[in-house]
């Protein structure tokens, strides 16, 4: 029989070795609860600063050789919040074009107009209308296909079957020079480096001024080409077709491009016949020409023919002209909708020559900067500060500093013309392309979503977010992100600028 003390101690060690197999058992239970570590570090994380949790995302290695400015102030009383090389002058792109609206705003007012007027210096014998019609452009924009067809309609109904005289277009209401200083030759093909004239057209409501849009469609057979489709409808422009159907499945590679210096759109490419429509925004070469183009058969339609030998001209119309018919603008506070939503490059460089015209008496690009000069400075930022070369944003030229954007943003939202500057923004995630604009697929999620108000910026190495947004807790915050000389994707670099303002709109201020 064996002793007490040999069974207590065979006991013990029993114990001991249970205790030591635990840990093998159950692996992933440690033996001694401890508190948990996603929890200590979610709390670390949420006792970050706001500087701690910006530095952090810039440190992102697609930054490398990057120049990045980020500027965040309260929106209550302008105090800076946060500030990484927010002095450093950097290319703004479409940033520009919160300078531009507040600058027409303040200007031009909210309920400001573009005029269009049809004048003729002759007189109506019978249905014969002895004279030249004219047509005097004053900077609109908004000069849609279907305005031109109800000046046909409204000289119908006056009596006008024969015109004996030129159609000319008056497009003196500006300079004759189209392009802005720094404009890639690139772009000019583009809607978003069209040609800025006093007369000229848009295709439809987005108001991308001097332009036609080419739609390229499959057809039911494989022989043959593509079916090409230019809206308005108009021989000023030439398509050259030269696309190539394939079978179904096959490649959809189709390119829409005008030759520099003509109206010869060449589209080539292919095009299987269960493909999708392929469409672009073209520019044409000199939008006075192409608006008496269009107009001429508008008048057509209306059963209005000219004489053999009338012309279709450019020219000044005589003070002794009479109008015959004219037609005002959508007001300015519907025009930012666009332009800003969208960021119509084409209503930016418009605005600037019409602000100069205005106020200046001369409607250049020179006139109109010294316009938006003078209101920024009067704003409060020092002029010897930025540098202004165009409207709309596509200059690599234009230098501007985080922190003078967010100067901008904050004093303005004491002018009476604020709420439709801060409408005009985009707004993030919200699908409607007139509400959301080139926000509307960023920044989808909570808490975010419909809640940052913010104009994009995007041009070759150059990606920009300036705007509004409130805090988890409540702050209204204005910021604006300037990243230049970056070498990745537009898409990539986007991130970033969302995941700063991801932080923004989560951030909680500490007591």
């Amino acid at each position: 029989m064996k002793s007490k003390p040999f069974l207590k101690m065979m006991l013990f060690f029993i114990v001991i070795i249970i205790v030591a197999s635990l840990p093998s058992v159950f692996p992933e239970e440690p033996l001694f609860l401890e508190a948990s570590k996603e929890d200590h570090s979610m709390t670390l994380a949420e006792n970050k600063t706001l500087e701690e949790k910006i530095n952090s995302l810039l440190e992102n290695e697609q930054l490398d050789g990057a120049v990045v400015g980020v500027t965040v102030k309260q929106a209550a009383n302008g105090d800076l919040l946060y500030s990484h090389n927010g002095d450093i002058r950097l290319h703004p792109a479409s940033n520009m074009k919160l300078l531009t609206g507040a600058a027409a705003l303040e200007t031009l007012g909210s309920d400001y107009q573009f005029q269009t007027e049809i004048l003729s210096d002759g007189e109506l014998n019978g249905n014969t209308l002895h004279g030249n019609l004219f047509i005097k452009g004053k900077g609109d924009p908004t000069l849609l296909k279907s305005d031109l067809n109800q000046f046909a309609r409204e000289l119908k109904a006056q009596g006008i079957e024969t015109i004996d005289g030129d159609l000319v277009g008056d497009d003196t209401w500006y300079d004759d020079v189209r392009l802005s200083q720094d404009l890639n030759w690139s772009d000019e093909p583009f809607h978003t480096g069209a040609q800025v004239s006093a007369l000229t057209l848009s295709p439809n409501e987005d108001y991308d001024a001097g332009t036609v849009i080419v739609d390229v469609m499959p057809s039911e057979s494989t022989e043959g080409k593509a079916q090409v489709r230019v809206s308005p409808e108009t021989d000023y422009v030439n398509i050259v077709n030269q696309t190539q159907l394939v079978q179904a499945g096959g490649a959809q590679d189709i390119s829409i491009e005008r030759e520099h210096g003509t109206n010869r759109i060449i589209v080539e490419g292919t095009m299987p016949v269960n493909g999708t429509l392929s469409r672009s925004w073209v520019s044409v070469w000199e939008p006075t020409g192409y608006v008496l183009a269009v107009f001429r058969d508008a008048l057509a339609e209306q059963g209005i023919q000219f004489t053999d030998e009338s012309r279709n001209m450019s020219g000044a119309t005589p003070e002794q002209a009479q109008v015959v018919a004219s037609k005002k603008s959508i007001p300015l506070s519907e025009l930012l909708i666009p332009f800003m939503k969208l960021s119509n490059n084409g209503l930016g460089e418009a605005l600037t020559k019409e602000m100069g015209k205005v106020m200046r008496g001369t409607g250049t690009w020179d006139k109109g900067l010294e316009v938006i000069e003078d209101v920024v400075t009067e704003i409060g930022v020092e002029r010897e500060s930025f540098l202004l070369r165009d409207g709309s944003g596509m200059s690599h030229k234009t230098l501007i500093s985080a922190n003078n954007i967010t100067h901008i943003l904050y004093n303005i939202q004491s002018e009476n013309w604020f709420d439709v500057f801060e409408y005009s923004l985009p707004v993030a995630g919200e699908t409607d392309r007139l509400i959301g604009g080139t926000l509307r697929n960023r920044l989808t999620k909570e808490p975010a979503k419909g809640n940052v108000k913010a104009k994009t910026g995007l041009i070759t190495g150059v990606s920009t977010l300036s705007g509004y947004v409130t805090s988890l807790d409540g702050e209204k915050l204005i910021f604006s992100i300037l990243l230049n000389n970056h070498l990745g994707s537009s898409e990539s670099i986007q991130e970033i600028e969302n995941e700063i303002v991801m932080v923004l709109a989560g951030h909680e201020f500490l007591e």
